[in-house]
């Protein structure tokens, strides 16, 4: 299964910098999607909790 938003390149293999450009935009992501679930349970909690 392959990611169609990501470039590929049939006959040449990435670079060193290609791919650690690309696992910072995966750990950012992450990071992001983290951030976003942890701020969404502590308002809910407190949304909860003044009811």
């Amino acid at each position: 299964m392959s990611n169609p938003s990501l470039p590929t390149k049939p006959n040449r293999k990435t670079s060193f910098g290609d791919r650690c450009v690309l696992m910072a935009k995966r750990q950012r992501t992450r990071f992001y999607i983290l951030r976003r679930c942890v701020s969404m349970l502590l308002c809910w909690h407190d949304h909860a909790i003044s009811d």
